[in-house]
């Protein structure tokens, strides 16, 4: 972290244009901290920046920059220049950086771009977005089974300074297949004429190209992976992924499943504007909107109960909310063990009978407290049974509904996460609704 101090000496050596004295000063910090200070400044000293800097110099840093803030800067350098950028990131980074650019000015760029960068990020930029395809990178170093110690050594120092990492090696045969791998501490101990067949690992964890990043994610947790090879259907080695990345998908999938449960359709950038923000969070609040009317036309059903007892009005909030909480409460819990596999088959029925268990428990502690409060409250036994038991029902319906409704959507192919909590919230509002007043239009006599 740098000081304060550091950055006001660094923007008085850029804006009195003493580029050596910038330079030093600035090729001196950590790449992440480059980063920070490049964003903190105006368009017309980034423009300088970019001046001062070279090509490589200037990708060191962006790849620092979170992908839903790079844009800009990459519309605001020149063409050429930006180019030589792209052709300086790790492959697998300007792909992502590109992905989120306008398509027109990503073809502006392959085409001025170095061929050979070009021709590797096209390869890259064809699979399908959020699968291991799209966030494999290229720059590895594969070698042969037949291949010496000695051989390999002597490519690692010629092939290393490009490649993302070399602390695993990945092993072809003769027709390019994926065969085993082996590590950079395994060459390192093993004699010059050692063969890389006789030092290599047969079992290699790999996954396919098609394969959605989530699961690749998982994987590379449970494996405790520093990189993962990507294959195709022949067992050709087409890339790897590393950690890195699997971080970056990591916290995508997170924002992702958090915005869906907070029912907005992608969550906001520091750069949207209200109207965009809006645009965004409409469509669910729409469909909340009218769910909403159907629980406000199934109170006014119970019109008449509510004249014969005034005093359930004061109770709709109560019931409603808490089977809001408890039912969003199962969700999170369901969602999370989806997200990160914790469940398999039995693991999911196992999960309902937990959450009806602790919906049973929850809806009759809370059941009992509201019963006694409202007799001591309002002095009516039957009116604290009635809210009491209402209650309790809501609360075990709603916890199986949070629980059972994403392992549902799970099952049908549906992100889980669209079940999010105001849907569930507003779904569990019309069920304690219906059993609110159905048990209170049941019991009507013992009320009046």
């Amino acid at each position: 972290m740098e000081t304060k101090e550091h950055w006001e000496k660094l923007t008085t050596a850029l804006t009195n244009d003493r580029i050596s004295e910038f330079r030093e000063e600035f090729l001196d910090m950590h790449a992440y901290d480059q980063a920070m200070y490049f964003m903190e400044q105006t368009a017309e000293s980034r423009l300088l920046i970019y001046s001062f800097l070279s090509p490589e110099e200037v990708a060191d840093f962006m790849e620092n920059i979170e992908l839903d803030d790079i844009e800009p800067f990459f519309t605001e350098m020149d063409p050429r220049f930006a180019s030589m950028v792209f052709s300086e990131l790790a492959t697998d980074d300007a792909v992502d950086i590109l992905n989120e650019l306008e398509k027109d000015m990503v073809a502006s760029f392959l085409t001025i771009m170095d061929n050979e960068a070009a021709h590797e990020i096209k390869e890259l930029l064809h699979y399908e977005e959020k699968t291991a395809g799209s966030i494999m990178t290229t720059e590895f170093v594969a070698i042969y089974k037949t291949q010496t110690v000695k051989q390999v050594m002597e490519r690692l120092k010629v092939e290393a300074p490009d490649a993302e990492t070399i602390y695993y090696l990945y092993v072809l045969d003769e027709v390019k297949r994926l065969v085993g791998v082996t590590s950079l501490r395994d060459l390192i101990i093993a004699d010059d004429s050692t063969l890389v067949e006789d030092i290599m690992s047969e079992k290699i964890v790999s996954v396919s190209v098609a394969k959605d990043q989530e699961d690749v994610a998982q994987m590379m947790r449970d494996y405790d992976f520093l990189a993962l090879p990507v294959i195709d259907f022949q067992e050709h080695l087409l890339g790897i992924i590393t950690v890195d990345d699997i971080m970056d998908v990591m916290e995508e999938e997170a924002s992702d499943d958090y915005s869906k449960l907070a029912g907005v359709s992608d969550m906001d950038r520091p750069n949207d504007n209200a109207l965009i923000s809006a645009k965004k969070r409409l469509p669910w609040l729409i469909i909340l909107l009218f769910l909403g009317m159907l629980t406000a036309s199934l109170i006014g059903r119970f019109e008449a109960t509510l004249e014969e007892v005034a005093a359930l009005a004061i109770f709709i909030p109560l019931i409603a909310g808490m089977a809001g909480n408890t039912g969003t409460q199962a969700l999170a819990v369901a969602v999370r063990g989806i997200a990160t596999g914790d469940y398999g088959q039995q693991g999911k029925t196992k999960l309902i009978l937990r959450e009806a268990g602790t919906g049973i428990i929850t809806g009759t502690v809370c059941g009992t407290v509201i019963t006694v409060v409202i007799y001591l409250w309002k002095g009516e036994i039957f009116l604290g049974l009635l809210v009491g038991i209402s209650i309790m029902a809501s609360l075990i319906v709603a916890t199986i509904a949070g629980s059972f409704v994403p392992l549902l959507m799970d099952r049908l192919k549906v992100d889980p996460a669209v079940a999010s909590g105001p849907f569930i919230t507003t779904i569990n509002d019309i069920i304690s609704v219906l059993i609110y007043f159905g048990i209170a239009t049941a019991f009507l006599s013992y009320l009046t």
